[in-house]
């Protein structure tokens, strides 16, 4: 897909009977020529009727903080959705969540709040979704999530995981929180959902 062209896609067509596109913020790093596909993609989304969503998935291997947030900047404009952990939001955005430490287990349900707000504020999204995780040991983390939509924080039950293969947990919470808001679940019921998928 890196090397793939704008005349590549008929948005029109791929976007033909589907209900929501979701990519993550790898797409757009990939390249020069993906950031431009991935803008074109959201405005065909959004044109076609389509909830659009996003997982920021910052990876500073692929690009900087800087062109990130320039490229992300414009691109977020067109979404939806927006799925983040506090590292993306403020390694991207430089917005962080106040009072927590992720490495030593402390949280601050206020501060990811903040977090939302201003993501929200920013970039108008419908809603917000936040993984949390609590890092006690390299193998043993607590996990939970937050939706915040319509000014309001719905906060999951936290789980106790001990870790075999982190690999997947973030894309299994975006699509159980896809399916559970496609399936009109409140949103207790849907943050609940995301984070039990996950």
């Amino acid at each position: 897909i890196a090397t793939a062209s704008e005349d590549d896609f008929d948005w029109d067509d791929v976007f033909s009977g589907a209900d929501w596109f979701h990519f993550t913020g790898i797409t757009p790093a990939l390249s020069d020529d993906m950031a431009k596909i991935t803008l074109e993609a959201v405005k065909a989304a959004n044109d076609n009727g389509l909830t659009v969503s996003c997982d920021l998935n910052f990876r500073k291997k692929l690009w900087t903080s800087e062109k990130a947030c320039a490229v992300m900047s414009d691109v977020l404009k067109h979404v939806d959705v927006c799925i983040a952990n506090e590292e993306d939001a403020k390694d991207v955005f430089g917005i962080e969540a106040e009072n927590t430490d992720i490495n030593s287990g402390k949280l601050d349900e206020e501060g990811y709040v903040s977090v939302a707000k201003q993501l929200t504020d920013r970039f108008g999204f419908k809603a917000v979704a936040i993984t949390l995780r609590e890092s006690l040991s390299a193998n043993d983390n607590n996990w939970s999530g937050m939706l915040f939509a319509g000014g309001n924080a719905y906060f999951s039950k936290k789980y106790a995981m001990h870790i075999v293969d982190r690999v997947g947990g973030g894309d299994s919470f975006g699509g159980g929180l896809i399916y559970s808001l496609l399936s009109n679940y409140d949103k207790q019921k849907a943050i609940e959902f995301a984070v039990a998928a996950s």
